[in-house]
């Protein structure tokens, strides 16, 4: 995923894994590198997506 999103520009990824309870998460300076976290409840942007937010568990109940 960061791979194709970062020549357009992508500064943040979020790759949802409602299966693994899991969200990786590529910022577009970590050069490929995703962080991954497990078990969030919610998910915000952050300073690179300022008031973006994401309830997950509505998610994680797939």
């Amino acid at each position: 995923m960061a791979r194709a999103a970062a020549p357009l520009g992508a500064r943040l990824g979020w790759l949802l894994l409602p299966q693994e309870r899991a969200v990786e998460i590529w910022r577009g300076d970590q050069r490929g590198l995703a962080e991954r976290l497990e078990d969030l409840s919610r998910l915000d942007g952050a300073e690179l997506a300022e008031g973006l937010g994401l309830d997950l568990e509505e998610i994680w109940v797939v």
